[in-house]
């Protein structure tokens, strides 16, 4: 069992592992290298010869503890047949939504769309690189999914005016959404995924009202599904104001935290595994400083299980080096 299955499994705290959410990416030169040469993103993350090499990069520069693939939470909708670009310095664009369309896929189709992804979990969970290590899927939240394909872009901080107003339209693509994402998990955890990760990256912009529709049934949908495949799932519910009421109400595996909560109050309050929590702009300091938050999280957590990470992903501007230090300092204390 590697370290990060012991501490979400066993409930070790007496060991800390690390990983970083967007460790395979924009701040190492060799994905750089393999970016520009490469600028079409979607065909990238379906590209499974690079991505597997992408994905495995970190490991051979950091002592982490897992591979996160090098994939997105928008290839689903791209799997439904959504139109989804990147562009440079926008971001995911997505095109019109048509509903009927969407209700109407074929799930082989959509699993042949999304076949490099499973061949590149293949290809990362049977390398020597992760050996003793966790090879981690994920996918998004079904609440950041609608938001993304009704939006069609990144919501920053306001939904489109009339975002809320069909019902209807937004009960058939949770529907949809519910289904797809169960099939995406189970291609990615036949294909050698150990863990799931469900990214909630917009949750911070519903009012707590609005918690159980939107958050709350279709995240427990999800969850209680990976466990049912005996596999651990971590969510990160990002922005979310209770967490100590998430983890109760879905009872995941693990919870991921983000750099605007208080450490001390989760440690209190939550009785699962924790992960992650220093901002990633504390790796655009100095090392001293470097050293001295992330012992801060490490204090904390000495006697919950804790797997070390940021409370978001790695920022492009982040040096290597960094990287390097904040993962000694981790496996040192």
């Amino acid at each position: 069992m590697s370290p990060i299955e012991e501490v979400i499994i066993n409930k070790k705290n007496n060991i800390n592992p690390v990983w970083i959410m967007r460790q395979a990416g924009r701040y190492l030169p060799e994905f750089r290298k393999i970016r520009q040469e490469n600028p079409d993103f979607v065909k990238l993350c379906l590209n499974e010869k690079l991505s597997s090499e992408i994905t495995l990069q970190p490991l051979k520069r950091f002592d982490m503890d897992a591979a996160i693939i090098f994939s997105d939470i928008l290839m689903l909708p791209y799997g439904l047949n959504q139109n989804v670009e990147f562009k440079k310095n926008v971001g995911p664009l997505l095109g019109s939504l048509d509903v009927e369309k969407i209700s109407n896929v074929q799930e082989d189709d959509f699993v042949q769309k999304l076949s490099p992804i499973y061949e590149l979990i293949k290809q990362v969970s049977t390398s020597q690189l992760t050996k003793n290590k966790t090879t981690i899927g994920f996918v998004g939240a079904p609440w950041t999914l609608l938001v993304y394909m009704i939006n069609k872009k990144s919501p920053k901080l306001n939904l489109s005016k009339n975002f809320f107003e069909d019902k209807n339209l937004i009960d058939r693509i949770f529907k949809t959404l519910d289904k797809f994402l169960k099939v995406h998990i189970k291609n990615q955890i036949e294909s050698g995924a150990q863990v799931i990760q469900i990214f909630d990256s917009w949750a911070g912009l519903l009012k707590e009202k609005d918690l159980p529709y939107y958050i709350y049934n279709p995240t427990l949908s999800l969850v209680s599904y990976v466990k049912s495949l005996d596999v651990p799932v971590i969510c990160f519910p990002r922005g979310i104001k209770n967490y100590k009421n998430f983890c109760e109400i879905i009872e995941p595996s693990a919870i991921c935290i983000d750099y605007e909560v208080d450490p001390k109050r989760i440690e209190k309050e939550i009785k699962i595994p924790v992960q992650g929590g220093l901002d990633p702009k504390i790796l655009l300091t100095d090392k001293e400083n470097l050293k001295k938050e992330a012992k801060r999280y490490l204090d904390i957590f000495k006697d919950h299980p804790y797997i070390f990470n940021l409370g978001h992903g790695v920022l492009p501007e982040t040096d290597p080096q960094m990287m390097d230090y904040l993962v000694k300092t981790v496996k040192d204390f």
